[in-house]
């Protein structure tokens, strides 16, 4: 079961400097990475879970959703290895081979997202056991900021 998330609260530390202004969910979002924390939406009225959270439900469109920290725990539901014109060098040098997929949450959110320790050389194989079960790692990104990527759970 979900529970809401009314214990976090943002940091108590200086932001740090950045030219960036960022809307208040993206903010909350990234405060909530910086303490290690996956936070997503849910949605009051459906229940769906969105991730990475937005305004409004992409599900029934109502706007009154809620704070929610996520498991981490998500399955890779196809592999797109990265073309070079969605290349990510900066990634590539960070986390070494990786491949892009449909990334579904167990909370029920799915997107696209990057997942590490896939190759060319790999993925036929992987394509043969879909969906793969993956977990949520919160990185440091080029900017100062925190993002999440998913690395394979051990087979």
């Amino acid at each position: 079961m979900l529970e809401t998330v009314d214990d976090f609260e943002p940091s108590k530390e200086p932001a740090k400097e950045s030219n960036l202004k960022l809307e208040k969910v993206v903010q909350t979002y990234y405060e909530g990475l910086e303490q290690g924390k996956l936070l997503g939406r849910k949605c009051k009225r459906c229940g769906a879970v969105e991730f990475p959270p937005v305004y409004a439900c992409n599900t029934c469109g109502c706007d009154d959703t809620e704070w929610i920290e996520l498991s981490g725990k998500a399955v890779m539901k196809s592999i797109v290895l990265p073309a070079p014109l969605s290349s990510k060098p900066e990634y590539k040098e960070r986390m070494g081979k990786y491949a892009y997929g449909v990334i579904e949450t167990e909370e029920g959110a799915e997107f696209n997202g990057v997942v590490v320790g896939i190759s060319k050389k790999t993925r036929p194989e992987l394509l043969d056991k879909l969906p793969l079960p993956v977990h949520a790692k919160i990185i440091d990104r080029d900017g100062g900021f925190k993002t999440v990527v998913y690395e394979l759970d051990e087979q």
